[in-house]
């Protein structure tokens, strides 16, 4: 958490009025923005994924998702409210959300980045691995923060 800006990262329960404003940010940037068929946006993860938001001064400015898996733990469907990018909003969710995995013995972390981000996750301790794909007409590549022989 940072105390500058009344900025709070909280986990939240999928049907809270807080997640229904997490996902209503997911539907404002992937699929009024970015084009991403509605169809594609929610999924059956969303149930039972852990859903984190950012609050800034009452407002959901930042949300993503995770879906734990074996040995892993993904996460997915990161967006940043456009009138907030660009501050460090976002480092500061995935660090928190980060930390979060490690205190609770889930340090090995994976993602699917849009190649234009992928910059932004290296910052974070990921590597990309395997060949560049494309989902929803958007470039992606896989990365984790762990080596294999971990």
């Amino acid at each position: 958490m940072s105390d500058s800006h009344n900025e709070t990262v909280l986990q939240v329960p999928i049907f809270s009025d807080l997640a229904n404003l997490a996902m209503a940010l997911r539907r404002e940037v992937f699929v009024l923005e970015q084009g991403v068929p509605e169809s594609e946006e929610y999924d059956a993860y969303d149930l039972t994924a852990d859903q984190y938001v950012m609050v800034v001064d009452g407002d959901v400015i930042a949300t993503l998702r995770v879906i734990q898996r074996e040995g892993f733990s993904q996460v997915s469907r990161f967006v940043v409210r456009v009138t907030h990018r660009g501050q460090g909003v976002g480092g500061r969710l995935l660090d928190h959300v980060l930390r979060d995995l490690v205190a609770q013995g889930k340090p090995k972390t994976y993602l699917s980045a849009q190649a234009d981000k992928m910059g932004f996750y290296e910052k974070y301790g990921f590597q990309a691995y395997g060949d560049e794909y494309t989902e929803c007409d958007i470039v992606h590549r896989h990365m984790k923060n762990w080596e294999e022989n971990q």
